[in-house]
């Protein structure tokens, strides 16, 4: 397992010393008065000893262990630790010659610091045993779980073990993980729900398909015939009783793992399974369908009623433009009229007569001809809405027979009014009875059946309330407010996390692993030290800031703040020279020689496995297939198209990518690349691989797609693939949601659920991924929310004492700070705060669904406001920082640009068809914004490769190239790779064009200078 999980080159990188950040020089490589006492106890010990110790001490804290070769840290580290101790950093190269030296000196460090060692056996090898089985439960990402284990070591301060030791236990869990499994739902499979698991994989003539394709093909549009489809899938799965199932004891990670698994397989590969792996996977795929069809129930059903509320008001729209016309010649009447009226020196009896003849007989009679209705408070919307009751009924019974939906505080008349409406259709009744409840109507609709009752029209009446009462119902569920059992995306938000009970034996690893007190009052003490601290730094910058300075943040005549743009980065003028330099070195390739070459260097083809399961060795050909479906989904071309530009027969590429590309083995090979492009030289130039941001990039859509809306800013149907890219320029995340949905809900997803090598801590958006809800789980879960936001100044920033005291305090800060933080609120809450956030770092919940559901949820809502509060004192603790430090801000922008230039990259390769998606289904259109991720990943990799050998040839040739240049320079361009045309595909003979060292030939100085 160890060999799958690593290469050897990753596990010698894993056992050296990574490159360092500032942050981490000035954190872990400064000593203290104590430190160096301790390194030179005055016992004769030789500079290169205290040296060596002294990185050794440094070292331990920073990775959790200490590499063998400690002459190999970070130059700059040992300089900083020689200057410290008056040491030459030289003295260094000869430490370590002794073994037992070496060892010697880790046992002094770690029991200076206060660590200790775990050998095998011990209580603290056991400990991190079952941990790890507790989170193979939950993930089965292997290298999540190493990166899980190792901060789990380094929270409970214990030397890291070796890495063959370490990715040894992870194998060891997953493999214990696969059989817990089967013994915690072997109690569910009755003989009876066998043979119902069997019959899923029988082929049905009626569907022409087996019931298990049939379950998991979701529907490409929200139309009745599509409602009512996914009705009749529900009530399958009930006489299955699948919404009975209990698998809860599987962690919800494990359940989507197994689910996952059999929507992926094949029927033949599932058949071939061992019963005790085939029936957990299809007991997780149908336990997953009973929830997801519901979801997929209540989606379609406010999706339908959306579409035809905003057909409603398009068409009053449309009417009002035309009224507005007709009204335009009362108004020019008006003109006339209006000042005869109003001038006194005109007889009363010679008005009518007067107006007759200016205006004429025959304006007049045609302007009272055409009748003039005044319009009712809705503009006539609900009357247009009206037009499509009929078509509501095709579904919205069957709907609300079908759906449990229940709801929260202050929704008892609208859950009154479902109800009636329920035995209504039940029976066939057709009058609203007298005293049914009418609260939830909205006053703009209450005159439609208050004239209804009043001219004692029941039919439209009944309709009305029946519209009104749909309308709420789909208002609530979007809310929150209304919700359904057994649904996971409008269940109650309470079912999401962990319950006390579940939580209570987890708090406290939790808190070590996250760094966050157990206990609300520390808590909050440390946040006001943290508030107290930005403020000053806040305060300092106002009262330093002149006013007649126009570029620093400063507070103007009226003590507004005022928030200048950021001043455009101070690039140095020989960056533009020496990418356009550097370019012109680079080789041309295309792009199926590009990842043919890569793969040779990362391997990341062999990520592609068979679907069936089996462990089959990647042959030229199949390498060949499965690169021509990446070129196809990722260029858009499409594999009718790609198999006339590639040679290779439609149904082959079919085939491919039935059994190999998948989204699961798309995210392996992503990571592989992401992993390998993180470990090259040049990344670090362009960051730590700390830092990330995301964003929404908008695709057009051809066709039927739930996933799809009209967008007029964009000029028609469009999704929105939304994708996390990391400071060193590569994409470790991508999801396709709906383009209108709210991008900040998404921030959290792939961000914690990284499994690349990337040490992810801060991450920034733009204001659409800011709300409070978010600021507080990033703190919570340990990381960093950094945006930018835009109109700062008119957000709302806390305090922790009363007006007065603030601006005493703090004279030119203090007046910005308009809220008191709710302590008292904090403390009622702070345990359950824990609670959340444990939930989505365990994988309990996802992000995006947690988010989302507090970010909606009423006011009533204890632990939504108390999630706020804590957001309220990180956002402004974010805001102090940014408006403070310029350099903060310049770090965010920047991050923001990478991302941006990467939007550009992704529209190069997503050419064909004008770079619209014609897949409607949301598995389809995932797998695709994943191969386009893939390539480029891809394109930027090869493309720093290239970079670095450039570089490395110029500084061999005595050029100074410095890093603070390449530091600006972004690999996220095509102009070297060739996409379009005829795509060769031909594995062997493209290896044949490498050197023996596996690289293309850079482009010699005369080729250049002739343009070639």
């Amino acid at each position: 397992m160890s060999t799958r999980m690593f290469s050897e080159d990753q596990l010698e990188r894993l056992r050296s010393f990574p490159d360092i950040s500032r942050e981490d020089l000035i954190r872990y490589f400064t000593l203290t008065p104590a430190d160096v006492a301790f390194i030179d106890p005055g016992r004769g010990r030789g500079p290169g000893d205290r040296l060596g110790l002294a990185v050794q001490l440094a070292t331990l804290p920073w990775l959790g262990f200490v590499p063998d070769e400690v002459s190999s840290a970070p130059p700059v580290a040992v300089a900083r630790l020689a200057e410290r101790l008056g040491i030459d950093p030289v003295v260094l190269e000869g430490y370590g010659e002794r073994t037992r030296t070496r060892s010697d000196h880790l046992r002094l460090a770690a029991g200076y610091l206060g660590w200790k060692s775990a050998p095998a056996g011990s209580t603290a090898m056991k400990e991190l045993e079952q941990f790890l089985l507790d989170r193979a439960m939950e993930h089965d990402s292997p290298t999540l779980l190493f990166n899980l284990a190792t901060e789990y070591l380094m929270a409970a301060k214990t030397i890291r073990p070796g890495v063959t030791t370490l990715a040894k236990m992870v194998a060891t869990a997953r493999t214990g993980a696969t059989a817990l499994t089967w013994e915690k739902v072997a109690h569910l499979l009755t003989g009876q729900l066998r043979a119902d698991l069997d019959r899923l994989l029988v082929y049905d003539a009626r569907l022409k398909m087996t019931r298990l394709v049939w379950l998991i093909k979701a529907a490409t549009d929200a139309s009745a015939t599509s409602v009512k489809n996914a009705i009749d899938k529900l009530l399958y799965l009930r006489n299955m009783d699948a919404h009975t199932l209990d698998v809860s004891e599987l962690a919800a990670e494990r359940r989507r793992f197994l689910a996952s698994v059999g929507r992926r397989s094949t029927n033949q590969a599932l058949e071939r399974r061992e019963p005790q792996r085939r029936y957990p996977i299809l007991l997780a795929v149908v336990a997953q369908s009973a929830v997801e069809q519901v979801d997929e129930v209540v989606m379609l059903f406010d999706q339908a009623v959306s579409a035809r509320e905003s057909r409603a008001k398009s068409k009053t729209d449309e009417a009002l433009i035309e009224r507005a016309k007709a009204g335009e010649a009362r108004q020019l009447l008006l003109d006339v009229i209006l000042p005869v009226l109003a001038d006194p020196s005109i007889p009363d009896e010679q008005i009518g007569g007067l107006l007759r003849n200016t205006i004429g007989m025959s304006k007049l009679r045609e302007v009272v001809s055409e009748g003039w209705k005044k319009l009712p408070r809705d503009h006539g919307r609900l009357s247009a809405l009206h037009a499509s009751y009929t078509y509501l009924r095709q579904f919205t019974p069957q709907v609300l027979a079908a759906i449990d939906f229940q709801g929260g505080t202050g929704t008892a008349d609208l859950m009154e009014a479902v109800a009636l409406l329920k035995r209504l259709n039940e029976s066939g009744g057709r009058k609203v009875p007298d005293g049914a409840p009418t609260s939830f109507v909205p006053t703009r609709y209450a005159e439609y059946l208050a004239k209804a009752r009043k001219d004692g029209d029941e039919t439209a009446y009944r309709h009305y309330w029946e519209l009104c009462a749909v309308l709420a119902l789909r208002d609530g569920l979007c809310s929150g407010d209304i919700f359904v059992p057994g649904s996971r995306r409008y269940a109650d938000p309470a079912t999401y996390l962990y319950t006390p009970e579940q939580w209570a034996p987890r708090r406290a690893d939790f808190c070590k692993l996250v760094r966050k007190p157990a206990e609300a009052a520390e808590a909050i003490e440390q946040g006001k030290q943290e508030l107290h601290a930005a403020l000053g730094q806040l305060e300092q910058t106002l009262a330093q800031a002149l006013p007649d300075d126009t570029g620093a943040v400063r507070l103007d005549e009226d003590d507004k703040l005022v928030i200048p743009p950021l001043s455009a980065e101070d690039v140095p003028g020989e960056v533009k020279e020496l990418k356009a330099e550097l370019t012109g070195m680079l080789p041309f390739a295309p792009i199926a020689s590009l990842l043919i070459e890569l793969d040779v260097r990362t391997g990341f083809l062999d990520c592609f496995t068979h679907a069936g399961g089996r462990k089959i060795s990647t042959s030229s050909e199949v390498k060949r297939n499965i690169l021509s479906v990446l070129i196809a989904n990722a260029t858009n071309l499409g594999l009718a198209r790609s198999s006339e530009a590639c040679g290779i027969g439609y149904d082959v590429l079919r085939w491919t990518q039935e059994w190999y590309v998948r989204e699961e083995t798309l995210r392996e090979a992503n990571t592989c690349l992401v992993n390998h492009h993180h470990a090259l030289e040049l990344s670090k130039v362009f960051g730590g691989g700390t830092m990330s941001s995301s964003d929404g990039q908008r695709l057009p859509v051809r066709g039927k797609s739930t996933t799809a809306r009209d967008m007029t800013i964009h000029g028609g149907q469009v999704l929105s693939s939304y994708t996390h890219v990391s400071d060193q320029h590569s994409t470790f995340g991508t999801k396709i949601i709906v383009p209108n949905a709210r991008e900040a809900h998404f921030v959290l997803d792939d961000f914690l659920g990284n499994a690349t090598y990337l040490p992810l801590f801060e991450h920034t958006t733009d204001t659409h991924g800011v709300t409070l809800i978010n600021f507080a789980l990033f703190d919570l879960v340990g990381k960093l929310l950094c945006p930018r936001i835009r109109d700062l100044g008119k957000i709302t920033l806390i305090r922790d004492d009363t007006p007065a005291e603030t601006v005493k305090r703090y004279p030119h800060a203090g007046p910005l700070l308009s809220t008191r933080w709710n302590e008292d609120l904090i403390t009622e809450c702070w345990r359950d705060l824990l609670r959340m956030a444990g939930s989505l770092k365990y994988g309990q919940a996802t992000a995006s669904l947690v988010v989302g559901k507090w970010s909606a949820a009423s006011r009533q809502n204890t632990l939504a406001a108390a999630l706020k509060e804590w957001g309220m004192l990180r956002r402004t603790l974010h805001a102090a920082k940014y408006l403070s430090d310029p350099a903060y801000r310049r770090k965010i922008a920047r991050q923001l640009n990478k991302g941006e230039s990467l939007d550009a990259l992704r529209r190069d390769l997503h050419y064909a068809q004008q770079g619209a998606v014609t897949k409607p289904a949301l598995a389809d259109q995932t797998d695709q914004a994943w191969c386009l991720t893939v390539l480029t990943n891809t394109v930027i990799t090869w493309t720093t490769e290239y970079y670095s050998l450039a570089v490395r040839q110029l500084r061999a040739a005595g050029r100074d190239v410095p890093d603070e240049l390449l530091a600006h320079i972004s690999p996220a361009h095509s102009e070297n790779v060739n996409f379009f045309g005829v795509i060769t595909v031909d594995v062997e003979a493209e290896l044949a064009k490498l050197d023996t060292s596996g690289w293309r030939p850079l482009r010699p100085a005369q080729l250049r200078e002739l343009g070639l």
